[in-house]
Parts: structure tokens; sequence; C-alpha cells
């Protein structure tokens, strides 16, 4: 295994492994609080508090590194899957301004993960090995006539 390195370091040698950031699941199970008052409760807060909570636990375990040919997850120190950057076809993230989604497609399947991870260095890195497969977002301008 190499020795990621932290956040933004960009050395063509070297790995880089993103920072871990809870937002994410800290809003979600912030929401499942929020729900509480409701009359049909405690139901919706229990399951997205829950589904929050695991969200959360998965920041602290689990790591993305980009190397000079893929994009790889680890858990807890064991390789969960190795994404090829020769595989890919398009990435794209969703709702940029939140801690959003990282939606991407490979030649095999397209793939949805939750950001986790510091957005600023994840779209970095993303821009450095993969940049030229970004889709935009889409514009709310309606087309002209």
């Amino acid at each position: 295994m190499t020795q990621p390195t932290q956040g933004g370091s960009f050395n063509s040698n070297k790995s880089v492994s993103l920072k871990p950031d809870p937002r994410l699941p800290i809003f979600i199970a912030a929401f499942g609080l929020i729900l509480l008052p409701l009359p049909f409760h405690p139901w919706p807060s229990l399951v997205i508090g829950i589904f929050g909570l695991a969200l959360l636990f998965q920041t602290f375990t689990l790591r993305l590194e980009f190397t000079s040919k893929a994009m790889v997850v680890w858990q807890l120190e064991r390789e969960l899957r190795t994404f090829p950057f020769e595989d890919w076809l398009a990435w794209r993230l969703l709702l940029p301004g939140l801690p959003g989604i990282l939606y991407f497609r490979e030649k095999a399947s397209p793939h949805l993960l939750p950001i986790l991870f510091d957005p600023s260095s994840l779209k970095d890195q993303l821009r450095k090995h993969v940049g030229s497969l970004e889709k935009p977002q889409p514009t709310s301008n309606p087309p002209k006539a």
C-alpha cells in the first residue's frame, strides 16, 4: 500500500487521501431530530437519524485515495474497490453547494457516492485526473425559440 498524503497535495508521484467531512451525516441526523415534533413520530425521525449515524460512522472509516491511475476506496486499511480512470465515462458533483453526491459513470455501471470527504479537495482531484469527463451542471434557462 502506498502512503497517501492528506488533503490537497498534488505531487504526481504520490497518492492523495481526502480528509473526512462530517457535514452531510450531521445534517441528515439533525434533520431526523427536526422531524420529532411531527404527529407521526418517532418512525421518520428514527429512520433518518439512524441513516445519518450510519453515514457518520462511514465518514470516519472510509477513505478515498487518488493515485495516478485510479480512485481507490478504503475502509479501515482494507481496500474495498478500485475505480480505474481509464474506465470512467463521465462525472458530476450533484448539489455542489451542499455536501452532496458524487455521480460518476464507468463503462460497466453508474455510481452515486455521498460526499463524506472535503468537497473542494474532491473536486480538485477529479479535475486533475478526469477533468475532461466533467459534465456541466444543467442550466435553468429555457431554450430560446
